[in-house]
């Protein structure tokens, strides 16, 4: 049963059905057992490399699920810091700060109210994934046996960390004296409903921000229901914040996930900006702060992320789709920020870890200290044209990955330079004015296209080219 709910980079299923309290206990003490072990072979012996740190979301399952994961930590042996309710980047930040072994985060991202699960991070925050740890923590959960079990005592500990916490994403807040923005936020009832009051709102130890007027949309998560799916990569989902920036004529708009580690923007014209486009743009903040910095991107982006790093100045790091890959790219290449296309951005003063609270001050300081429209600031920016991610069904997705590098590839007509960093990537940019992305799925039947052209006619071409070859096209 538990192997059903073990994902690529997190643990996730249906309550009570495919995740219930005993696997919640289980998967406590897995985690537990390899965290601890994962901090002592790093020659981490410091009292608080004992510690765990545990936070949750505001589902209706999540405080038995956290009850049930604290007690499995606890009777593995490891020491809990229970910080409540709060954000899953808070967990980052807590780990840090508090310099712990590790932290589990009880939350389903994104997922229908009916759905609950973990992220769980090791020692710096750093990513747990199926290769990195993982799958140890499956183990070690599958082959406790909670009644033979002889049960150590951990401790527990609440701890409100919310001063420090504001602190920390407010110093990325940088607004000059007499600037006002007018900023529409739709919370989609997950956690930035309490995160934003508490770091940018009246109940933040900091005071509402200088200048910055809030204008709050489905902020209320007592209730544990959505009034729309707390995801912001369908577009559907982005008509509150489109509407609500138009009615207040505000200067520019979030709308964050249901754990509100990402979020995505919308200009001052409800037009929705694109994950790439503004990890150009917040690319340029950094560099000049930064001279010379890297920055790395999730190789679906546009071209102009690339041309855009090097124009300012910085270097470009070119890396794999996932959270786990772009936080081990910051770290490996000390770059000074990243950003993919599902809404993550990465800064390394945040430990190289993602935050949609720190991602949307960058912003209102680069809108604010630019002067400019943000519509403005991403027009020459959105330079090409870009199919969006398109789903393709087909069983034998190896043997169509093979056939378009037999077909694409060097030496062929097109003639593309060709790489396997993540799926499939043919460049015929400079030849042919397009390069594509193919990757598969890693829990569908599914081929993920992302194509990008110098001109709609020459992308549009391309994918009636390429689509037939992919499978039954699936709009989802």
């Amino acid at each position: 049963m538990l192997g059903r709910i073990f994902k690529a980079y997190d643990i996730r299923g249906t309550y009570p059905d495919l995740l219930n309290d005993t696997m919640a206990w289980q998967i406590g003490y897995g985690a537990s057992k390899y965290l601890l072990a994962d901090a002592a072979a790093a020659g981490e012996t410091t009292p608080m490399m004992k510690n765990i740190v545990v936070g949750r979301d505001m589902r209706t399952s999540s405080p038995t699920l956290s009850k049930q994961v604290i007690q499995g930590i606890r009777d593995q042996g490891g020491d809990v810091i229970d910080i409540g309710m709060c954000d899953t980047s808070m967990i980052y930040f807590a780990v840090n700060h508090l310099d712990c072994a590790g932290g589990v985060m009880v939350t389903a991202s994104h997922n229908p109210p009916n759905y609950n699960g973990f992220k769980i991070s090791k020692r710096k925050a750093k990513p747990v994934g199926e290769s990195t740890g993982l799958g140890d923590i499956r183990k070690h959960a599958a082959m406790v046996d909670k009644a033979t079990l002889v049960k150590q005592s951990g401790r527990l500990e609440e701890r409100d960390l919310w001063t420090p916490y504001a602190k920390h994403v407010r110093s990325f807040l940088q607004l000059p004296a007499g600037k006002k923005l007018k900023v529409v936020i739709d919370a989609s009832n997950g956690m930035a409903g309490t995160m934003i009051p508490k770091i940018f709102g009246k109940g933040s130890p900091l005071g509402v921000p200088p200048g910055v007027e809030i204008i709050e949309l489905n902020f209320d998560n007592t209730k544990g229901v959505f009034v729309h799916e707390p995801n912001p990569l369908v577009a559907a989902n982005m008509k509150w914040t489109q509407e609500a920036v138009l009615k207040h004529k505000a200067d520019v708009g979030f709308c964050y996930d249901g754990d509100a580690d990402r979020c995505m923007a919308v200009d001052e014209k409800g037009q929705i900006v694109g994950c790439d486009h503004l990890t150009a743009l917040l690319a340029k903040h950094f560099i000049a702060k930064h001279p010379g910095a890297k920055v790395a991107y999730d190789l679906r982006s546009t071209k102009a992320v690339e041309e855009d790093i090097v124009k300012a100045g910085g270097k470009p790091i070119r890396g794999r789709v996932g959270h786990v890959f772009m936080k081990q790219a910051l770290a490996e290449h000390g770059c000074a920020f990243g950003g993919e296309l599902s809404g993550h951005f990465y800064f390394a003063d945040n430990f190289n870890a993602d935050s949609g609270a720190i991602a949307m001050s960058v912003l209102l300081t680069v809108l604010a200290t630019s002067g400019k429209h943000l519509s403005e600031l991403i027009k020459p920016i959105a330079r090409y044209a870009q199919s969006g991610e398109i789903n393709y069904q087909v069983e034998d997705k190896d043997a169509v990955l093979t056939s378009l590098k037999h077909d694409y590839g060097p030496g062929t007509l097109a003639d593309g330079s060709v790489d396997e960093l993540d799926g499939v990537t043919i460049d015929c940019f400079k030849k042919h004015g397009w390069w594509a992305n193919i990757r598969k799925s890693n829990t569908e039947p599914l081929l993920r296209l992302n194509m990008e052209a110098k001109d709609k006619a020459t992308l549009q071409r391309m994918i009636d080219a390429i689509s037939p070859r992919l499978g039954k096209r699936v709009d989802h």
